[in-house]
């Protein structure tokens, strides 16, 4: 098919890793993936992915937690699946909206190019323009990288995924062969006698297969290693290799999965495949740093009540991670207590009493917003360390104007939007906006930092680069009001408030933006750190195994 009608050049890319799913979905392809980018890049490779989404909303901005996890925002203000946390957490990068494909997005592009007229009057179909525009997307995000990483979602036989698996049967005819290489991830359940079951990955090899894909890699998801009989089950009707058969056994953190698929010698198999090999560090000149850092010893254990609506940790993922991160950073096991926000005003309360800090994460909608704002008050009233994360800035204001101001009907407009007293109100250049997708204050934007504050000091600098993701803000007319007492907006953007804080507080944070989205196991979020510091201040640390965490400073930096 020629270039000028769909637009696609074959020539963009170098290697390709394609993982696909079967059996069931949430199985961990995109930790398995992730996880295998981690290694080559620990070898010296330049790495990026991408996540294709069969569904057809043109990305993650309006879907419910509930459906698929946190919306993820990346620097540009894509809001996407959140397996794209992942990779950036994994690979240490950043990435942007291109990386996200979705069916909404891919038909949404091929049928605008139809209105206007650049196909010269041909027949659109799914084969060429759906499956070019669909391998154009994936070579265009991996332009400049040596390795992309494309994991395709759902499950090998869903009807949405077929185009998908078409453009990347397409994808294989177009490369030499160790050029391209496909792993599939598939379930190995047990029987009732303990014995591993090889029948699910066999009918899932099967189905790929009959779409013309044929796994060069098989990996199979179980609670334990696989054994030597399964594998070798596996590779002879899957037909591939007994060794490109891998175990991905279930581990106690995801950060561990990278050393169990290195001790399987999944990466060197890959590097061989790939024909990189010879191109790879030696091995004792490869990162080592991932290794150090997850298997670093804790010297003590936190809890941080996490005051929310969605019983789903995947609601949540890059505040646990972020949480996680600042406990690997100061040595010390963060335990994550979820305390039901819609609920808490009832029978929660007692959770807030045993936990070391409380954070309360963003979040749309009027439900549960009752509960965060007490447990924003618990944590005022009781000097708990707090933080507060979009949403959970807002709700600050809203305590402070209700129980402190004594503006008893004060809320945020979008909540209720015959409130007396809107101390949060829609972003002026929002007034006028209908859609709710992508109309939102999205992606990276600066703030400024006063100088002596805790901000200040919690971030060491003048300013901070965040993620946002919300429509409405402190309204100006309110904020000298606001600041007449003890409450403080240490950070500004323009005539935005970002970051608020208390002076009769140990540790009162709150951000308008997202820090958790950047934080990453190797470089922490401050405002995390920050909590766990202020925690483990108040906290005896004579109470906590293993002594004082804090001796530890030399080594846990």
């Amino acid at each position: 098919m020629p270039i000028e009608e769909t637009g696609y050049d074959p020539s963009l890319g170098r290697k390709f890793i394609f993982v696909t799913g079967g059996v069931m979905s949430g199985l961990g392809k995109g930790i398995t993936a992730a996880s295998t980018g981690r290694l080559l890049a620990n070898a010296g490779f330049d790495v990026t992915a991408v996540k294709i989404d069969p569904y057809l909303n043109v990305d993650a901005g309006t879907m419910n937690p509930y459906q698929h996890g946190e919306v993820y925002v990346l620097k540009d203000g894509g809001e996407v699946d959140l397996d794209l946390g992942n990779y950036e957490r994994f690979l240490g990068v950043d990435m942007t909206s291109d990386h996200n494909v979705t069916t909404g997005k891919t038909y949404q592009h091929v049928i605008e190019k139809e209105r206007a007229g650049d196909y010269l009057g041909k027949t659109v179909q799914v084969i060429p323009h759906i499956t070019d525009d669909i391998k154009r997307r994936i070579r265009e995000a991996a332009e400049g990288s040596d390795v992309c990483l494309v994991e395709i979602g759902g499950t090998v036989g869903d009807i949405e995924g077929m185009p998908y698996l078409e453009a990347l049967r397409q994808f294989a005819h177009e490369e030499p062969e160790d050029n391209v290489l496909f792993t599939h991830v598939t379930l190995v359940p047990y029987s009732k006698n303990g014995e591993q079951k090889t029948k699910p990955t066999q009918h899932s090899v099967k189905e790929l297969r009959s779409i013309g894909l044929q796994p060069d890699i098989v990996v199979g998801r179980c609670d334990d290693k696989l054994d030597p009989e399964t594998k070798e089950k596996i590779a002879l009707f899957g037909d591939v290799p007994t060794e490109a058969v891998f175990s991905n056994p279930d581990v106690a953190d995801v950060y561990h999965v990278p050393l169990v698929v290195e001790e399987e010698g999944l990466d060197e198999y890959v590097m061989e495949r790939l024909d990189l090999a010879d191109e790879a560090l030696p091995e004792a000149e490869r990162e080592n740093t991932w290794r150090e850092l997850v298997t670093r010893e804790r010297t003590g254990e936190v809890d941080i009540a996490l005051v929310g609506k969605y019983d789903l940790e995947d609601a949540y993922m890059s505040v646990h991670e972020a949480l996680k991160h600042a406990g690997l950073e100061r040595g010390v096991d963060v335990n994550v207590q979820w305390v039901n926000s819609d609920e808490m005003l009832d029978h929660h309360d007692e959770r807030l009493r045993e936990a070391d800090g409380v954070v309360v994460p963003g979040g749309f909608g009027s439900r549960g917003t009752a509960g965060k704002i007490e447990a924003i008050r618990y944590a005022r009233e009781h000097d708990v360390p707090f933080l507060g994360l979009c949403l959970g800035f807002q709700m600050a204001v809203v305590e402070h104007a209700r129980n402190v101001l004594g503006l008893e009907d004060s809320h945020s407009a979008e909540l209720d939007p015959d409130t007396a007293h809107p101390v949060i109100d829609l972003l002026p250049e929002q007034a006028d906006e209908e859609d709710m997708g992508g109309t939102m204050r999205l992606g990276a934007h600066e703030t400024a930092i006063d100088p002596g504050s805790l901000a200040h000091e919690v971030y060491g600098a003048d300013t901070c680069t965040e993620r946002h993701r919300h429509r409405y803000e402190v309204n100006p007319e309110y904020i000298e009001d606001l600041e007449a007492g003890e409450l403080a907006f240490s950070g500004r953007a323009g005539r935005r408030m970002e970051i608020l804080e208390r002076a009769d507080h140990p540790y009162f944070l709150g951000t308008q933006f997202h820090p958790e989205f950047r934080s990453r196991p190797d470089r922490a979020s401050p405002p995390f750190v920050g909590l766990l510091d202020a925690v483990l201040e108040r906290t005896d640390p004579r109470e906590r195994p293993g002594g004082d965490p804090r001796d530890q400073e030399e080594v846990t930096h």
